[in-house]
């Protein structure tokens, strides 16, 4: 099932989800291509760009939105029009599943939506 259909919750016998190493995540890329993973900082980002500040917080809220859904919240940093969402496990210490199925949540919103 692609990632965009999953959910954290469905993928989880635990709280805590395992870690996924660099082949795992080289993997889950291929679903997320505009997604940068840092294994240096154990995250995946990615910087979205918009025309203004309304567009750019409203795409924000929407990504609050899913995180809400998911349980599975992003560092976010945004301004004027650009904003960065970075993705990374916390309580598990790096990169899972969770972060590339909210990952592709995020930019199968942006396939449906008008922000860009």
């Amino acid at each position: 099932m692609p990632l965009h259909q999953q959910h954290c919750s469905e993928n989880s016998s635990s709280k805590i989800p395992p870690l996924l190493n660099q082949e795992q995540c080289n993997h889950y890329l291929k679903e997320v291509p505009e997604w940068l993973y840092t294994k240096d900082h154990n995250e995946i980002s990615r910087k979205f760009t918009f025309k203004n500040y309304y567009q750019c917080l409203a795409f924000v809220n929407a990504v609050a939105w899913i995180a809400h859904q998911e349980d599975h919240h992003p560092k976010i940093e945004f301004s004027y029009n650009y904003c960065y969402v970075i993705y990374s496990t916390h309580s598990a210490g790096g990169v899972t599943l969770f972060d590339f199925i909210c990952a592709a949540r995020i930019d199968q919103l942006l396939n449906n939506t008008q922000y860009t």
